[in-house]
C-alpha cells in the first residue's frame, strides 16, 4: 500500500482491507500473477477486487463530517498504448464498515506492457467549511494502493487485424503483413500492426484458435512470429539510432526491439549482428532462425 505524505489528515491504514486483484479465466478465478506471458492484444482482461471501508474511522481520522461523501475508483494505466482510463468507482454515503465488490473488463486492443492498477478512496465533494488540517478539494486522496501486471510475453506484442489484402496494396496472396510506423522514441501500441490476410484462412484460423491451437495453428503462429521477429530486427539494424548506448522509454517502439534483440542474441553486440547482417544476409537469417526457435514445440 502506498502512503503519500499529503497536506491534510487521512485515515490510518487499517481503515481500508483491500483483497488481491483476481484474475477472471475459463477455469475460474486466480490471484493476479505479476506477469501474463502468454498474453496478447486480442486477449481481454477480466478483473474482480473486494475493497471494505470503515466510513466512520475514515472520516473521524480525516477530520471530516459524518456525512461527508466519499469515492472508492479503480483507475488503469498501461504502458505498452500509453493510455489510461477510470474503470469502475462506488460512491460511499452510508456509515459503518461497507464492501465495495468491483468486476472491470479491460479490452486487450488499449493495453500492452505494465498495465498499473490504481485503488483510491477519495473525498467525493468540495468541502468549503473543512477545517484547515482536513481535505477540502474533491478528488483529495485518502488512500491508495496500486497492483501491476506485465503483459509482455516472450513474444513481440503487438495489435493485429485481420482484413481482405484484395482490397489493399499488399499482394493478394500474402498471408500477413507487420506494418511500423514511426521512430524509435515511439509508442509501441501505436507503432506496430500485425495485419492478417482474411482470403488466407489457414492463417486467419490460427489467430482465431491462439488461445487453445491446434497443432496445425502452433506451426502457423510460429512462423509468423520468426517473420516478425526478422521484420523487427531488420527495421532496427537499419536505424543509427539503435545502439548499445540507446536508452529508450519504457513502452516504446525501441524498447520493445531492444528487448527482443537481447533476447534473440544474448551477450552480442549490435554492431556485430549489423555488421554479420550487411556482409552475409542468409547468415543471418539463419542465425535469426535459430534464435527464435522456428517450430520449436509446434
Amino acid at each position: 500500500m502506498t502512503r503519500r505524505v499529503l497536506p491534510y489528515r487521512i485515515p490510518s491504514q487499517d481503515a481500508v482491507t483491500a483483497e488481491p486483484w483476481l484474475l477472471v479465466t475459463e477455469d475460474g478465478e486466480v490471484t493476479m500473477p505479476e506477469a501474463l506471458p502468454d498474453w496478447d492484444y486480442q486477449m481481454d482482461l477480466h478483473l474482480r477486487r473486494t475493497v471494505s471501508v470503515d466510513l466512520d474511522r475514515a472520516r473521524f481520522q480525516s477530520g471530516l463530517p459524518s456525512d461527508a461523501a466519499l469515492t472508492l475508483a479503480v483507475v488503469w494505466t498501461a504502458t505498452g498504448s500509453n493510455l489510461s482510463g477510470p474503470a469502475e468507482h462506488a460512491r460511499l454515503a452510508d456509515s459503518g464498515t461497507i464492501t465495495a465488490e468491483f468486476d472491470i473488463v479491460l479490452r486487450g486492443a488499449d493495453l500492452g506492457g505494465l498495465l498499473a492498477l490504481d485503488t483510491a478512496l477519495v473525498l467525493a465533494e468540495r468541502r468549503p467549511d473543512a477545517r484547515p488540517s482536513s481535505p477540502r478539494r474533491a478528488g483529495s486522496v485518502l488512500w491508495s494502493d496500486r497492483e501491476e501486471l506485465r503483459l509482455q510475453g516472450d513474444a513481440p506484442q503487438f495489435p493485429m487485424a485481420v482484413i481482405d489484402f484484395s482490397l489493399t496494396s499488399f499482394p493478394d496472396e500474402a498471408a500477413w503483413h507487420l506494418q511500423i510506423n514511426g521512430g524509435l522514441e515511439n509508442a509501441t501500441m501505436g507503432s506496430l500492426l500485425l495485419l492478417v490476410n482474411e482470403r488466407n484462412t489457414v492463417t486467419a484460423t490460427a489467430f482465431e484458435n491462439a488461445g487453445k491451437p491446434r497443432p496445425i495453428d502452433r506451426i502457423v503462429l510460429s512462423a509468423v512470429y520468426a517473420d516478425a521477429a526478422r521484420t523487427m530486427i531488420e527495421h532496427a539494424l537499419a536505424n543509427d539510432d539503435f545502439s548499445e548506448d540507446s536508452d529508450f522509454p519504457e513502452g516504446s517502439l525501441g524498447a520493445t526491439m531492444v528487448s527482443l534483440f537481447d533476447r534473440l542474441f544474448p551477450d552480442q553486440s549490435v554492431t556485430d549482428i549489423r555488421l554479420r547482417q550487411r556482409q552475409s544476409p542468409s547468415l543471418f537469417a539463419s542465425d535469426l532462425q535459430a534464435a527464435v526457435k522456428i517450430f520449436e514445440g509446434a
